[in-house]
């Protein structure tokens, strides 16, 4: 754990300033350790603070403390006391987070620091990217988790089951296995609603004959899984849904096939899409490949190709490529990636073979 203050060191000098000022709960818990929601930290060049007030003191000083943070009491929402301090520190220069801050706590920090504020902008994140052997192993048993959850909805798929009772039974098993919680809500989007990639679980019920995607995940301490498996429900599949499906079969194990060390998280995207492109269907494939996953379900490398970045040893990644057809349906299947030397591990171990659920 305590590479992660050597890697704020690292960003300190970097960035050339005197002080990096950190209010994103991803951040805090990457960084710092804090699993609360009210707290900030100031990572400087003469040792790291973390402020928050009396409700947090116990939890706070005992989790900050394990990754060389100082617990630094203040009252409630008061900022002030870090401006002074960091006047005291006398840094000139201080880092924040400008990709998450509001205009508003803009406004603020202008108000309370007497320094010059530089936008840190995503090289924060790049240090959050490669993960370490722990994290790796956290992630896993957060996947574990989530192959529980899909082998134990398959059991109680029926018609006339909504898919935000379904929805709801794997959070439960989720929670029953270990997971802290959901790693985002739910999409589960059965028939024509399976053409929506973001169809998050609504009351409609699940009918004979149609494809159901469920996209989910678990929180294990602090890290995240992200799966989606399609499934058929009914007992006269057409030929259609066999080769929209296994289609989107082909395109996501050729996504994984493509992820090694060295390669460009752009590049990888433009494989399976001039593979879908080449088969005719590219039109319907309207979102990026994949993304890393880590203390939050979307961090970088994006495989699209709105990020171009060299992938590591260690990174993990999504391959979830998806074929939608509004009024009709959509298929989409996603396994988390561990990026290696030579190649790469897919971590999930549910099948990805059509898997049809007879009525």
């Amino acid at each position: 754990m305590e590479k992660r203050s050597e890697k704020l060191l690292k960003l300190l000098n970097e960035l050339n300033v005197d002080g990096i000022f950190l209010t994103d709960l991803y951040n805090l818990r990457y960084f710092a350790g804090f699993t609360g929601t009210t707290g900030v930290a100031l990572a400087t060049k003469k040792g790291n603070f973390f402020y928050s007030d009396f409700r947090y003191r116990s939890q706070a000083e005992a989790q900050v403390s394990k990754m060389g943070f100082e617990f630094k009491e203040v009252s409630r929402g008061s900022l002030k006391y870090v401006g002074e301090h960091a006047e005291e520190l006398g840094l000139k220069k201080i880092g924040f987070e400008d990709n998450n801050v509001t205009f508003a706590t803009y406004q603020k920090l202008k108000e309370i620091f007497k320094a010059e504020l530089v936008p840190v902008g995503e090289k924060i994140m790049y240090e959050r990217m490669v993960k370490s052997d722990e994290e790796i192993l956290m992630i896993k048993k957060a996947i574990e988790i989530s192959d529980i959850a899909f082998s134990e909805a398959l059991k109680v798929i029926k018609e006339g089951v909504s898919e935000r009772e379904l929805s709801a039974y794997m959070e439960y098993v989720q929670k029953k296995n270990g997971a802290e919680d959901k790693s985002f809500n739910t999409i589960l989007a059965s028939g024509v609603r399976s053409a929506m990639p973001h169809g998050v679980a609504s009351d409609k019920k699940i009918q004979k004959e149609e494809f159901i995607t469920m996209d989910f995940g678990a929180y294990y301490n602090g890290y995240v899984s992200d799966m989606t498996r399609t499934v058929y429900y009914g007992n006269n599949i057409t030929e259609r849904h066999k080769e929209i499906y296994n289609l989107v079969l082909e395109a996501q194990i050729l996504g994984i096939n493509t992820i090694k060390e060295g390669m460009m998280s752009d590049d990888v995207d433009k494989v399976v899409r001039n593979f879908l492109t080449e088969k005719g269907y590219g039109e319907y494939f309207g979102h990026g490949l994949g993304h890393g996953i880590g203390v939050e379900i979307h961090e970088l490398p994006y495989l699209s190709s709105v990020s171009h970045i060299e992938l590591k040893e260690n990174m993990v990644v999504t391959s979830e490529p998806g074929l939608y057809f509004d009024g009709w349906g959509g298929v989409r299947i996603e396994d988390d990636v561990v990026v290696k030397k030579d190649g790469r591990e897919v971590l999930n171990k549910s099948n990805k073979k059509l898997i049809i659920i007879e009525a």
